[in-house]
């Protein structure tokens, strides 16, 4: 006879028949429990994208505000700027009451000195394309430029004196960072440099175009202040390129804002 203990652990417990049940090849989760699985991924998902917006919006307001990287497009600041570089922009350095000064590698809007015009663009692709250069990931925008600073408000500027250097104020300047081979300019000029602008020019000079380019055009080719966007201080891409723009100062000497 069976007693009332085998008898009650018989009626809690599955028959043995000795079959197994069907498992799936996830590990024995049924249709249903795949279909819930999916559905707690979709958040997942949602949140993966909120973050990716966010992170996007996040470095667009650094980039417009704090620092911005640069690509660089053209030859005209060879050796110090290499065409591929990306530079990074500090958007502070001026912000606070400093100004720019000779030796600084700057970044600036062109319009009005450089560009009589800006170039019409529909709002859709001016966002697009002004996010993705702010991005650096893009070619700038067809009225910014880097160039390095000559001369600031006040200068005398003049090319050149009889051993082929450029004088501000009166006093020769040392340019390390010329292309070799180049010369600090084949176009004779002198300049004063009106208060509150910039004369600004390539570390490639036969390959840049800069404000002896613009000479005669409204606005003499000077660069007013306010429209200096930033001072590009280091390289940051590619890494094997790392890096300072090199030190500012430019070697000059004499009056205006050393």
């Amino acid at each position: 006879m069976e007693t009332e203990a085998e008898l009650t652990r018989r009626g809690r417990s599955a028959p043995d028949t000795g079959e197994e049940r069907p498992r799936s090849a996830f590990g024995g989760a049924s249709a249903r429990g795949l279909a819930r699985r999916g559905l707690r991924a979709l958040p997942t998902c949602r949140g993966a994208a909120v973050l990716g917006v966010l992170c996007t919006v996040f470095l667009l307001l650094l980039s417009n505000f704090v620092v911005q990287p640069f690509l660089i497009p053209s030859k005209s600041m060879e050796p110090t700027l290499q065409v591929g570089d990306r530079v990074l922009v500090n958007k502070l350095a001026y912000r606070f009451g400093d100004q720019p000064r000779r030796g600084d590698v700057v970044v600036f809007d062109g319009t009005g000195s450089f560009v009589q015009e800006s170039p019409a663009d529909n709002a859709l692709a001016g966002f697009v394309r002004r996010a993705v250069s702010a991005l650096g990931i893009g070619e700038p925008s067809e009225t910014d430029f880097v160039k390095r600073v000559v001369g600031v408000g006040g200068d005398d500027v003049v090319c050149c004196d009889a051993d082929g250097r450029i004088k501000v104020n009166g006093m020769p300047v040392d340019e390390p960072y010329l292309y070799p081979g180049d010369t600090p300019s084949k176009v004779p000029f002198r300049i004063v440099v009106p208060l509150g602008t910039l004369w600004v020019m390539g570390d490639h000079r036969s390959q840049s175009r800069d404000s002896r380019d613009h000479l005669g055009e409204p606005g003499g080719g000077m660069v007013p202040v306010e429209k200096v966007i930033g001072r590009a201080d280091r390289i940051g891409w590619p890494v094997s390129r790392w890096g300072t723009t090199g030190p500012r100062g430019g070697g000059t000497a004499g009056g205006g804002h050393g």
